[in-house]
């Protein structure tokens, strides 16, 4: 049995905030999603995407900024493991995270989420973050947000303009090095765009990169509202 053309669209928008559509006639299943990256946020009731409905108790995690401090990816991985279990207790498919971003603005809301001002760190622990999250049957992670997505000011909207040596060497090379070492589950477009092309929309970053050059397999999600 084919799915027509009305499932197909459907399959791209959620059933609930955190769940996409089954179809189970067709052997599609419903996968759950949660905010992470550093223990997950399952609401118990209804979700709500600002997280004001009461969540499931789970482990408050290090940050990936503590993390990488400890230059252990051995560390991460087991970080990664108990998030892993965690997940599947909590009947969680796919954790949003980790975050790989560049601290390039001492400013930015959300750098206690990422890793590092460096590259190759940010992509060897995220690597081992995913490598333990996806060791157990059914754990899945989501690295993100792709890409160049280094301020939270007017991040829905704001353009990162980056000359291409810079970009495939400092706000790329982590995303290169956590697909062709761990290849994550999935993977979560940023809000902004880059060089004036919304990063959802880049055939260059999500079809020519991702899967052309780096081997990416899984799925490429946007975040929460941040389709065209």
């Amino acid at each position: 049995m084919k799915m027509t053309l009305d499932q197909k669209c459907a399959l791209l928008s959620g059933k609930s905030v955190f769940q996409t559509r089954e179809y189970k006639n067709l052997g599609i299943p419903s996968i759950w999603l949660s905010d992470g990256p550093h223990g997950l946020r399952k609401q118990a009731g209804a979700s709500d995407h600002l997280g004001l409905n009461p969540s499931v108790e789970a482990t408050c995690f290090p940050t990936a900024a503590t993390i990488a401090n400890s230059w252990d990816e051995t560390l991460g991985e087991k970080v990664g493991e108990a998030l892993g279990e965690e997940t599947a207790t909590l009947g969680v498919n796919v954790l949003l995270g980790p975050g790989l971003n560049m601290k390039r603005n001492p400013l930015c809301g959300r750098n206690f989420e990422y890793f590092s001002e460096d590259p190759l760190i940010s992509g060897k622990m995220a690597s081992a973050m995913v490598r333990g999250l996806q060791s157990l049957p059914g754990g899945g992670g989501c690295i993100k947000h792709y890409a160049a997505n280094n301020q939270e000011t007017n991040r829905n909207a704001v353009d990162s303009v980056i000359g291409q040596r810079a970009l495939r060497e400092i706000y790329l090379e982590p995303y290169k090095i956590a697909i062709q070492e761990s290849q994550p589950l999935s993977i979560m477009s940023s809000y902004n765009l880059i060089n004036g092309v919304p990063t959802a929309d880049s055939y260059d970053l999500c079809t020519d990169l991702a899967r052309g050059e780096w081997g990416f397999e899984g799925l490429i999600m946007t975040d929460w509202n941040g389709g065209s």
